[in-house]
Order: C-alpha cells, then structure tokens, then sequence
C-alpha cells in the first residue's frame, strides 16, 4: 500500500523502501560520517550497541551526484541522485540500484532557494501534483539538530541530534544520532539524511 499525502492523527506512514525497516518502537541509529575521504562508503550507520545497519557509498566521478544506500550485506537498498540543473537540488530516490522513472519512490527539494535554517519538502513518487508535500525536514544542518514531519502537520516522524564525543573529532568523523519513531521506515529516513548533508554540503560550495 502506499502511502497518502495526509495522515490521520496518530496513524504512521506505510513502508516507503520496504516493511521490513518499520520497528514498532522508536529506533535509534548513530551515523558516522568520515570527514576526511574520497574513497566509498562515506557514512556508516549503525545501531544502539554498535551493529551496522545500512552502509552509504558514493559514485564519485560520475556525471552527476549519486549514492547508494546499501544494507549489511552490501545490497543496494535505493539510489540517491541530484537531478542536473534543478533550481531547488532536487534530489530523486530509485530503488535499488534503479535510475528509472518507474522505479522512483520520492524525490526531496528545498522548500525556498534562500534559506538561513534548512527546510526541505519531501514528495512520494505517487504525489506528482506536489501541492502538499507528504514530509518536511525543519532544523538546523550546522548543529545536526532537525527534525522530520509527516507533511504540513506538526506530527514529528524522526529527530536528528549531535553526538559529542572527543574521538570522534580526533578520529575525523562527524558523528550524529537519529531517532526514528515507532512504525517509521528507517531506510527511508536514512535516505533523507544523506540528502540533508548532501544539500548543506553543496550549499557551502556553491551558494
């Protein structure tokens, strides 16, 4: 089933990459980003107790943005990519390892071109009139600290903080915490911070 673009009070959004990353409960992911890398597999996320849970690698090179949300055992789960010349840096999610239309799940794009806070809409592949997007991102990339909601409505889907630990400054990584509410495809959320850090990172280069 998919999801619709409004959800009742209190109802959860449907699986978006798939049902098996929708917990009951809240769930926690730590994302570690290697600072100082060109190689693949810039980020790495992991469980409360340290378990890898998805593996994020880069196409570098390539003729346009592309990354590849890969589960443990190194299957493509979605693929991210920039849409080349779009004023907003949409960004397009296939599943797999898919660039195909018929394939694509959701794209994110910047609510406004002038942001000082970040604020991205995120629309389902089955939302193509775009009126109402069916999530928002709202927060503050430079702290690691948004949070994501199910549309217009302030029904809160997943939250990111900032983890301070010495070693992880030492070590080159950039370490942050997501909690991702009960019945949420995490998958999903993950997908959507790679793209938050994608869409900042382009913004201290190019705007």
């Amino acid at each position: 089933m998919m999801a619709q673009s409004s959800y009742p009070t209190g109802a959860s959004p449907a699986a978006i990459v798939s049902q098996q990353f929708c917990a009951p409960y809240p769930v926690d992911l730590t994302i570690v980003r290697k600072l100082l890398t060109l190689s693949e597999g810039n980020f790495a996320v992991t469980d409360v107790n340290g378990n890898l849970m998805f593996k994020v690698k880069g196409k570098l090179l390539s003729l346009r943005d592309r990354r590849i949300l890969l589960d443990t055992a190194g299957n493509p789960l979605v693929s991210l990519q920039q849409k080349i010349l779009s004023a907003h840096r949409r960004w397009q999610v296939y599943r797999g390892d898919s660039s195909d239309s018929k394939d694509l799940l959701f794209s994110v794009k910047k609510s406004s071109l002038i942001q000082l806070k970040t604020q991205l809409d995120v629309f389902l592949a089955t939302n193509t009139k775009e009126d109402v997007c069916d999530f928002k991102i709202k927060g503050s990339w430079l702290d690691r600290s948004c949070v994501i909601y199910a549309g217009e409505s302030s029904t809160i889907v997943a939250q990111m903080h900032k983890k301070h630990s010495v070693q992880s400054v030492v070590l080159g990584k950039d370490t942050f915490a997501v909690t991702v509410y009960p019945n949420v495809d995490y998958a999903f959320i993950i997908a959507l911070v790679v793209i938050l850090e994608e869409i900042n990172e382009d913004k201290k280069d190019e705007d």
